[in-house]
């Protein structure tokens, strides 16, 4: 397979803290850095 079909534990790990802040409203800011940090790696790879 392509690389970068599955997504990294990075990423995963993001998505997790996006998943919980959204449902408890707790972790907002670390959950959004935590997204940012995946992203901006994303762009560096490519």
């Amino acid at each position: 397979m392509a690389s970068g079909t599955y997504p990294s534990k990075r990423k995963l790990a993001a998505a997790d803290l996006q998943s919980k802040a959204d449902r408890t409203g707790q972790g907002k800011a670390r959950a959004r850095a935590a997204q940012s940090e995946t992203d901006q790696l994303d762009l560096k790879k490519h």
